[in-house]
């Protein structure tokens, strides 16, 4: 007889795949606020600096376009924090 059963890793319905072993440290939750700011910087890159697909190859190029849209994207957060 078969039943449906799901690996320990698996979240349930709103729930984490991390427990509370994890989760009450204060720790966690400093992480999980740098790492939403970080995945927002790489969300931006990605969609309006235009770096999910590079048009250019090799390192050098690469890298300079990865450095010079970093830096727009870092004036656009100085524009941003200027207004707000």
């Amino acid at each position: 007889m078969l039943r449906h059963m799901l690996p320990r890793t698996i979240s349930g319905p709103g729930g984490s795949a991390i427990d509370g072993r994890t989760t009450r440290h204060p720790g966690y939750a400093i992480s999980q606020k740098k790492r939403k700011r970080i995945e927002e910087c790489f969300g931006w890159l990605k969609t309006i600096a235009l770096l999910r697909k590079v048009r250019h190859r090799g390192v050098c190029k690469v890298g300079w376009i990865f450095t010079f849209a970093c830096a727009a994207y870092n004036l656009v957060r100085i524009r941003n924090l200027g207004s707000g």
